[in-house]
């Protein structure tokens, strides 16, 4: 990799302010206190890395969570500059650590050509979340340490002894009293990381989990960088061509894109920014979805597959079953919001848009096949959205000359304020009675439904308009599918799916969420979808109030509880609910649908990617995977009905 030649000393750390606010408004600096937060601060320690690693002096980061829940972070860069700077007259790496916007990554003549991390206030705000932060540094010979706690100075820089080579290690224990939850994730760690790997190509990040008595270690490092992001992506899907299509520019703007089309119906586009993931796109994503239109239309045009009298295939038609990873690389990124989810760079669409044009261009006319088979398909994809166009007209006609268009079996609720109303989709005609009875009248409607649904993994568009299942969710909510779906116009704040805990239960939640995932994504990514925990069991006891325990765990726990004030297990009734029909609507009040005493569960976009892996794992056309998964999984399984 080509070393970026500028100085990284002293000189190049400019500092912009201080530290105080970061402790009491962190969620200002990391989005928010909870599991993710504290995911966010190893982060930005492991980015600091790859800053390095993108300036070409980087090639192996090593992250490792030790028991206790520390976390430690090791790469071989050039080591944090540890001279006096100039202008706070303490150590170099102290300044980065204790003082907020000082790093080196700001203006022209800085330590870095890009970067990632949180404008550069990464290191200073992990350190200031942190009950202590340990720093090693090797550089010039040396090896220097020092110590901080609470973001405080505790012991200065100083050398204890010689080294070779360089590099930075950082060693920090989150702060109980700031997050949430100290217990990391080591699948969510690991996701980032080989994502972080497949995006700077040749780097090796390990990860290491030091915390159950048999540690967990993974390895990732690709010689192939996007290409082989793109091929792990689609691992599990039908392809229409081998080989992944690869454009990459340097330059003032640096891209690099990897293609590739599936059978499948979905769009899949992820898009990065200096090695940030953009989940909300921006000029990148922009510039990559004109091209795309325009080259495909093109190309049909001057090899006559679109005749004079045909319209031009729209962008979804173009992208769908698409596979695209969109890597740029900005000097002075301006992204929208403090958590960086969107690039508003307006000089990137064009440099992004006149790369694809040139380079797509090039593919098609060199690869005629892979053209055609694309080409094909979105033409298949043009045909199933007009279908789908015309049985859109034909359900609102049909709802038109109805006195009502919400769905017969729907029992709404009074208020017509969406924030304040929910609706229960649940499973069967006898638990919907029971909720039915059991509800609040005022802000809880119940939509019940029977039987398996449509598939929407196997289905485009055009098949789900008329669908009896999926219909009156659709009309239930109230804001339409697809590309129409407009979130203005949902009549329930919160979408509540409230299945049985069996196999069943699981199948129509899986089908219902792989639905609005597919087809109402802004329901899922605003918040607003949530699954009910109806309990698994009930212990009673003539005059003693019904206890209701949501896991095996709980049940013990209650056990023992109930035996240190004397009353044995023998003494005990206990019910196992095998269906939410078994309760009566009282109970079903108590438990599960009293915002006062129910659990429910946010359903979240936080991982995408992961997301549409097992959507498409579970619910897609290729059996092995899916064999291959429960083969791997089945030993986990729990309350397995027969």
């Amino acid at each position: 990799m080509e070393k970026y030649k500028h100085k990284y000393g002293a000189e190049q750390i400019q500092v912009l302010e201080g530290l105080e606010a970061v402790r009491k408004r962190p969620g200002m600096y990391i989005g928010s206190t909870s599991v993710r937060g504290l995911h966010h601060c190893v982060y930005e320690i492991v980015d600091n890395g790859v800053d390095e690693a993108l300036a070409g002096y980087c090639t192996e980061i090593n992250v490792v969570i030790e028991k206790g829940n520390v976390i430690s972070v090791t790469d071989n860069g050039r080591g944090i500059p540890v001279e006096i700077h100039p202008k706070t007259h303490i150590s170099t790496a102290e300044t980065v650590y204790t003082v907020l916007h000082a790093g080196g990554k700001f203006g022209g003549d800085s330590g870095y050509k890009v970067s990632g991390g949180l404008h550069g206030v990464g290191a200073s705000v992990v350190n200031a979340l942190s009950t202590w932060t340990e720093v090693t540094i090797k550089r010039d010979g040396g090896l220097y340490q020092m110590y901080f706690e609470k973001g405080k100075t505790v012991k200065k820089l100083e050398r204890i002894g010689d080294a070779e080579g360089t590099g930075t290690k950082v060693r920090f224990l989150a702060d109980d009293t700031i997050f949430e939850s100290l217990d990391y994730e080591y699948e969510t760690l690991e996701k980032r990381m080989r994502e972080m790997a497949f995006l700077t190509k040749g780097l090796k990040i390990t990860l290491e989990d030091q915390r159950e008595e048999t540690p967990k270690k993974v390895e990732f490092c690709y010689e192939g960088g996007l290409i082989s992001f793109v091929e792990f992506l689609n691992k599990n899907k039908e392809k229409l061509h081998k080989t992944p299509i690869y454009i990459e520019k340097s330059g003032e703007i640096p891209v690099e894109i990897a293609i590739q089309y599936t059978t499948s119906y979905s769009e899949n586009i992820h898009t990065f920014v200096n090695n940030i993931n953009t989940i909300e796109g921006g000029t990148h994503l922009e510039g990559f979805k004109r091209a795309l239109t325009k080259v495909f239309n093109d190309y049909a045009r001057s090899h006559n597959i679109l005749k004079e009298k045909d319209n031009n295939l729209q962008g979804e038609d173009i992208r769908e079953g698409i596979t695209a990873v969109v890597s740029v690389k900005v000097k002075e990124p301006q992204f929208e919001g403090q958590t960086k989810t969107k690039l508003g760079n307006s000089e990137v669409t064009g440099v992004v848009q006149s790369m694809v044009n040139e380079a797509l261009s090039t593919f098609l006319e060199e690869n005629p096949n892979v053209a055609k088979a694309i080409l094909e398909k979105c033409i298949s994809a043009s045909r199933a959205r007009e279908a789908a166009r015309k049985a859109r007209e034909l359900v609102r006609k049909k709802n038109a000359l109805e006195t009502s268009t919400l769905p017969g079996k729907l029992a709404d609720c009074s208020s017509k304020v969406a924030d304040e109303c929910e609706v229960y989709i649940v499973e069967g005609d006898s638990a919907g009675g029971s909720a039915k009875q059991g509800r609040d009248r005022k802000f809880q409607a119940i939509l019940p439904l029977w039987g398996k649904m449509l598939n929407v993994e196997k289905a485009r568009a055009d098949k789900i308009y008329g669908n009896d299942k999926l219909n009156p969710v659709i009309l239930a909510i109230g804001a339409g599918i697809g590309a129409d779906f407009d979130i203005t116009k949902i009549r329930y704040g919160k979408v509540i799916i409230m299945a049985d805990a069996d196999v069943d239960g699981a199948h129509i939640r899986t089908l219902l969420l792989t639905f609005f995932f597919r087809y109402m994504r802004p329901l899922i990514e605003n918040g607003n979808v949530y699954l009910a925990q109806p309990p698994l069991y009930k212990i009673s006891k003539k005059g003693m109030e019904d206890i209701y325990c949501y896991s095996d765990e709980e049940l013990d726990q209650k056990y023992k509880e109930l035996e240190e004030k004397g009353i044995l297990r023998e003494q005990l009734g206990l019910q196992r609910y095998k269906g939410l029909g078994e309760m009566n609507p009282e109970q079903l009040w108590d438990t599960t649908m009293n915002p006062e005493t129910r659990i429910l569960v946010k359903v979240t976009m936080e991982d995408a990617m992961k997301a549409d892996e097992i959507f498409t794992l579970l619910m897609g056309d290729e059996v092995e995977p899916r064999r291959e998964f429960i083969q791997a999984n089945a030993k986990y399984v729990k309350n397995l009905d027969i």
